[in-house]
């Protein structure tokens, strides 16, 4: 079984901007690790936003944040 990124997913994660609190307007790639973290000991969201936490959590314990800059460098926001 091959598994493959959703290109779409991974562009819309890359751009997304966390919506409120300390860091309202960061990227979530910008977010330090730490308050990934918390959100995993309190507990994520619901929805959308959670699930992109999540996902950046994952990318940023396993070292993939160039990854998510080289897709906001190499696909802008316009072509979501």
């Amino acid at each position: 079984m091959k598994i493959q990124p959703d290109k779409k997913k991974l562009v819309e994660m890359a751009h997304y901007k966390m919506p409120f609190g300390k860091y309202k307007g960061r990227y979530l790639v910008d977010l330090p690790e730490p308050y990934f973290v918390w959100f995993q000991q309190k507990g994520f969201p619901t929805g959308k936003l959670g699930d992109l936490l999540k996902s950046m959590f994952e990318i940023k314990i396993n070292g993939l944040e160039p990854l998510i800059r080289r897709i906001q460098k190499d696909f802008p926001k316009e072509s979501l």
